[in-house]
């Protein structure tokens, strides 16, 4: 269930703007300002905020600029400037979306659920390039592995290695299989020897107990698994 932060300094437009969302199943917080906003943004799990432009102590520009600091959630704007200026200030400053005062419930909740749909999207997607299994961790896009949030260094071959068998765990893979994979050139001399040697230096460097691996794991006449 999606989380919706309405913040407004009108209680009308707040209490409507809720009435709406709880119809929609969403779980729903309000705010009367920015320091009240921002509290919640840091105490709960908000998946998408609503905030006026106009607002007293704390302007909804301002606002989303500090959201922004700390989130990347998505922001709608709502707004009785509608000249394509504000607009623009607006989603220069942060927000998904704009929409003018006075406006209609149902097209604010049709792009609340859009601008849901896209967020879930962004970060099925960023998850699927990041991998985490016990106390380790690598992300795909970066070519950064971390072991209990401290980075262990592997070559690019190393990475290579480990990124096959993690993506396909469970899965065993021969040394032949290992070397067809990630290796362009011509076949080496000895490629058990050449893939038991990366093997070792990556067990090197993330496993805490050579004798008992947590994470490649061998099985003996076949090959090597991530566990």
């Amino acid at each position: 269930m999606a989380s919706v932060l309405v913040v407004d300094d009108e209680e009308d437009i707040r209490e409507l703007v809720g009435i709406y969302i709880k119809n929609e199943g969403y779980q729903v917080y309000k705010a009367a300002n920015g320091k009240d906003a921002l509290d919640i943004i840091d105490n709960m799990s908000i998946d998408i905020t609503i905030l006026d432009v106009m607002m007293a102590d704390m302007d909804g520009i301002t606002l989303c600029m500090e959201i922004r600091k700390k989130s990347n959630i998505p922001i709608i704007m709502l707004s009785a400037k509608d000249q394509d200026m504000d607009k623009v200030i607006g989603l220069s400053a942060g927000a998904d979306d704009y929409l003018a005062k006075p406006f209609n419930p149902v097209e604010l909740i049709a792009r609340v659920k859009a601008q849901l749909r896209r967020y879930k999207d962004f970060n099925n997607q960023k998850q699927s390039n990041i991998l985490e299994y016990l106390d380790l961790t690598m992300n795909i896009d970066t070519h950064r592995v971390f072991l209990s949030s401290k980075e262990i260094l592997l070559t690019p071959k190393e990475f290579a290695i480990l990124e096959l068998l993690w993506k396909n765990k469970g899965n065993v893979f021969s040394t032949e299989h290992i070397y067809d994979m990630l290796w362009s050139e011509e076949e080496a001399y000895d490629i058990n020897n050449v893939i038991m040697v990366h093997i070792r230096n990556i067990r090197s460097k993330i496993e805490t107990d050579l004798k008992n691996p947590k994470y490649i794991k061998t099985v003996w006449g076949v090959g090597y698994k991530f566990s």
